[in-house]
């Protein structure tokens, strides 16, 4: 740790961070805005089914997910065997690799709280749209979309906080290497098992406050119903 702050790996990794939720952040939501309004909207039997698949991460060790997008991803995996026949080489160990694993990782906290929106909106706002000739694009971006609002604002801080809270999937996933793969959490691990404490601890009450002013964002907002 320099004394003038934090060292310069360290800014590093707070960059890498940043620059992971965000890319996450964005991803996010171009998959699980169509998805939550299917998952809103629909009636068919095998919802339930989609439903419990977006919701496994959180119940899924992220160390169990990280380790099953390892194999799926790596030289003798599926993923792994097209991006290679493709001349992409293996996503493990890249930034690209950590953005999957991070997509998949937070993807409940992007569909559900959009969900709960979408859902609390009910069908009268469309219907009504409908009755003046609106088509569907028209009932979902000119209706639909500023309806839910507040779910999507919930559904960016839940993903972007997640995202950089991460931990047993970017490690399992990502390794190790300096500014392409450590983010804050795996920096604040390598310096315990270093016992160096001091930066550490700059590292992570960083991270405490991040978290604190996260929740209170979303308490003031009354965003408190993000995840089911």
């Amino acid at each position: 740790m320099m004394e003038s702050g934090l060292a310069p790996d360290d800014l590093q990794a707070v960059w890498l961070t940043l620059k992971l939720a965000a890319t996450a952040t964005c991803l996010l939501l171009l998959i699980a805005t169509p998805l939550a309004w299917w998952l809103a909207m629909s009636r068919t039997w095998y919802k339930g089914v989609v439903s419990a698949m977006v919701a496994l991460p959180l119940v899924v060790p992220p160390s169990v997910l990280g380790f099953y997008l390892l194999l799926l991803m790596g030289p003798h995996g599926a993923v792994g065997e097209l991006t290679l026949a493709l001349h992409l080489g293996t996503l493990p160990f890249t930034f690209a690799g950590l953005v999957i694993g991070s997509v998949l990782f937070s993807l409940p906290f992007a569909v559900q709280p959009i969900q709960n929106a979408f859902e609390a909106m009910g069908r009268r706002p469309l219907e009504a749209a409908a009755t003046l000739r609106a088509n569907a694009w028209d009932r979902f971006a000119s209706v639909a979309l500023p309806l839910a609002r507040p779910g999507f604002l919930t559904a960016i801080i839940l993903a972007f906080a997640h995202t950089v809270g991460e931990f047993g999937v970017v490690l399992m996933l990502g390794g190790n290497i300096p500014g392409e793969t450590r983010v804050i959490s795996v920096a604040i691990y390598n310096h315990v098992e270093a016992m160096e404490y001091t930066a550490a601890h700059g590292l992570a009450i960083g991270m405490v406050l991040f978290s604190f002013v996260v929740l209170l964002g979303l308490y003031l907002s009354g965003g408190v119903r993000m995840v089911r």
